[in-house]
């Protein structure tokens, strides 16, 4: 069965590994999303024999999921709750409440984003950079989506600074010397990005903790800064600026500033550098919450799906992918493709789809991967640390001042795999990591079930 080979592929079980230390714990205020956490080096799990192919292992019974669930809803720190969970082998809902309904999801949503990218584009799609001549003595660099550049070289065992703007230089620097060019004018062309440059919701306390950045269509290392939490500014004139200076370095003279401009079609092209696979770019993102990079597969989204490539336009394109996958998208509402938006409404139905939908098709297979394991990996490191869930839960998680969410995969004690959502809202004030410890005990306890 394809399916379980999809979802342990990358280590996602690892119940003989549960004393693994994980990294240090990075606090950050209750209203942002989960920040990204140090990765702990720890051996390449084997496959326990609890999670092998199973078909056979009892499903948990529904009286034992719904008191359960009776017992997180009681939780004080727990206001609105959205919950469901599905039975992987079967598709068949175990336990549900308000499933259907519209919910804020958080970080979540980068759940939907990941796979809708891998199912528009393909887990082997890469963001390319180019260098056009226009015949004019101008050269337009074309940003194409990628946020992950070097300012220098690149490295190919990369993900993020893959490709170099060092290297797209003195690549450019070769042609047009080659072809008797050494002085240029430069232009850059963010064209491939569309409407504003900030998501509704989104306000100067997120660009202040590095949550949100003006969001442009190239940027070095994902616009972040060294010794600052807040992002670059301009991260598409810092990337001009490296790409210039790399020009200069091979020979060229630059006249002028960098002007804005768009590449003429059939423009030569001089040079391109690529990014990393999506597949490596998605498991990155899902690793550390990374809110940029998700708006960025997200404009990936739209370009595929034919649909203006804008965070309404990304909005729409992740809904209609997702709905011509069979997956349930009605009321879905996305006004980023990171969750950083409390404008967001999922439904824990369309999360929960999602999971099943991810675990049915090898090709998605890079999303179930890519997914923080309990008590070992980015933002579930030192979340559900001790057995029965340590390693036996695979989910995104999200946080915002008042939601607390989780969606993703359990494996439980008699061998049954599960989808599951859960997605809290109205959380009273500094309540939230108390919402957050009610739903991993709702999740641990699940994980123990022999019920």
């Amino acid at each position: 069965m394809t399916l379980l080979v999809v979802l342990l592929g990358g280590g996602y079980a690892a119940g003989d590994i549960y004393d693994v230390v994980p990294g240090l714990v990075t606090l950050r205020p209750e209203r942002l999303p989960d920040p990204p956490f140090p990765q702990p080096q720890v051996p390449q799990p084997a496959v326990p024999e609890a999670v092998a192919d199973t078909p056979d292992a009892p499903q948990p019974g529904p009286d034992a999921l719904a008191d359960l669930r009776e017992s997180l809803l009681a939780n004080p720190s727990v206001g609105t709750a959205g919950v469901l969970v599905t039975d992987v082998l079967t598709g068949a809902d175990l336990d549900a409440v308000a499933a259907d309904s519209g919910h804020v999801p958080a970080s979540t949503t980068k759940l939907l984003t990941a796979a809708a990218a891998v199912a528009a584009a393909g887990a082997d799609h890469r963001f390319t950079t180019s260098v056009v001549a226009t015949g004019e003595g101008q050269i337009v660099l074309v940003a194409g989506g990628d946020l992950t550049m070097a300012a220098g070289a690149g490295d190919p065992g990369a993900i993020v600074g893959h490709a170099g703007l060092a290297d797209l230089g003195q690549a450019t620097a070769a042609a047009l010397t080659a072809a008797g060019t050494t002085r240029v004018s430069v232009g850059l062309d963010v064209s491939y990005y569309a409407g504003p440059d900030m998501a509704p919701r989104w306000d100067d306390i997120d660009l202040a903790a590095g949550d949100a950045m003006h969001m442009a269509p190239i940027a070095i290392d994902i616009g972040r800064v060294d010794g600052a939490r807040a992002r670059e500014l301009d991260p598409a004139g810092a990337a001009a600026a490296a790409f210039v200076d790399a020009l200069v370095a091979a020979g060229i003279t630059v006249e002028g500033d960098v002007t804005s401009t768009t590449a003429t079609e059939g423009a030569t092209e001089l040079a391109e550098v690529s990014s990393a696979p999506l597949s490596d770019l998605v498991a990155y993102m899902l690793q550390h919450s990374e809110n940029i990079l998700s708006e960025a597969l997200g404009r990936l989204v739209a370009h595929e799906a034919g649909e203006e490539p804008s965070f309404q336009g990304a909005g729409v394109a992740v809904g209609t992918v997702l709905g011509g996958e069979g997956i349930a998208v009605d009321g879905l509402v996305l006004a980023d493709t990171s969750g950083l938006s409390s404008t967001n409404r999922i439904s824990p139905r369309t999360l929960v789809e999602t999971l099943t939908t991810i675990a049915s098709r090898p090709e998605l297979g890079s999303v179930a991967r890519g997914l923080p394991v309990a008590g070992l990996e980015g933002t579930l490191s030192t979340r559900l640390e001790e057995a029965p869930a340590a390693g036996m839960v695979a989910a995104k998680t999200g946080t915002l001042r008042a939601v607390a969410s989780l969606s993703g995969y359990v494996t439980t004690a008699d061998g049954r795999l599960l989808a599951f959502a859960v997605l809290i809202g109205d959380v009273p004030t500094g309540g939230v990591v108390g919402a957050r410890d009610a739903i991993d005990d709702w999740i641990a306890e699940i994980a123990a079930c022999g019920c």
